[in-house]
């Protein structure tokens, strides 16, 4: 066994369940999603992303783009659930933002296992 491989893949996957975990929810009802799970959302997407930098193959780039797209809308959506929450009221149409762009973050996490589980099922022993 790879203890490499069991880490970024439990990384890879955490980070995709993390993100689902504020996906999922009433669109409309703000107390469904916790800002503290988008953080962590963030956190674990970063430490995913840190793990997929040594890759040097043709898969190993298109699952760091995939991470760095995560980290992108993640880090988007942090950013406007701060400026609203502190300049002003987290309205319905800001939080539609922030949902829509962590479903962004989901899909690109999403295609990172899918590539991920491609690849280990692959690999020869």
């Amino acid at each position: 066994m790879n203890l490499q491989k069991v880490i970024s893949g439990f990384f890879f996957i955490f980070a995709m369940t993390i993100n689902f975990g504020f996906f999922y929810g009433d669109i409309s009802n703000p107390a469904l999603h916790s800002v503290y799970e988008l953080f962590a959302a963030l956190i674990i997407s970063l430490i995913s992303t840190v793990l997929k930098i040594g890759d040097k193959t043709q898969l190993g780039s298109v699952l760091l783009a995939t991470s760095l797209v995560a980290d992108i809308q993640l880090i988007a959506a942090v950013t406007v659930w701060t400026i609203t929450e502190y300049l002003s009221v987290v309205d319905t149409e800001s939080f539609a933002v922030i949902i829509s762009l962590s479903g962004g973050a989901l899909l690109a996490n999403i295609t990172s296992v899918i590539l991920y589980i491609g690849e280990t099922l692959k690999s020869k022993r």
